[in-house]
């Protein structure tokens, strides 16, 4: 089995709602995001993907998300945006630009001591 990562960043601002502390309060992140894909088989030139182009996809996805209010966005209409759902969301929306790739898990990191994983 092989595990390719993949990193990049976004700059958002969120808030929570029905929540009783600071993170009540519109606030930004500058996030960083892992993604891990998980492949038992290699293509014809011995990779699980190409870096360049997974990297590409990544940076234009995040892109979508980079100096928002995560608050405005559909998906999180109904769901608070809490670093939970943001990797789940990643995980979802990422996954379907590489598929057929599988996505292992996603890591966001809402400080440089604070993240969350996401896996199915």
């Amino acid at each position: 089995m092989y595990e390719l990562s993949i990193k990049g960043d976004m700059a958002s601002a969120h808030f929570l709602r029905g929540y009783e502390g600071k993170c009540k309060n519109l606030h930004g992140h500058t996030w960083q995001i892992e993604v891990v894909i998980a492949s038992r088989q290699l293509d014809r030139l011995g990779m699980v993907a190409d870096f360049a182009i997974l990297k590409k996809q990544l940076k234009e996805f995040l892109s979508s998300l980079d100096h928002m209010c995560l608050n405005e966005l559909a998906y999180f209409k109904d769901v608070n945006p809490t670093t939970e759902n943001i990797a789940r969301y990643v995980y979802e929306q990422y996954a379907k630009m590489i598929h057929p790739l599988k996505i292992k898990h996603v890591q966001a990191w809402e400080s440089s001591t604070s993240s969350v994983v996401y896996y199915e």
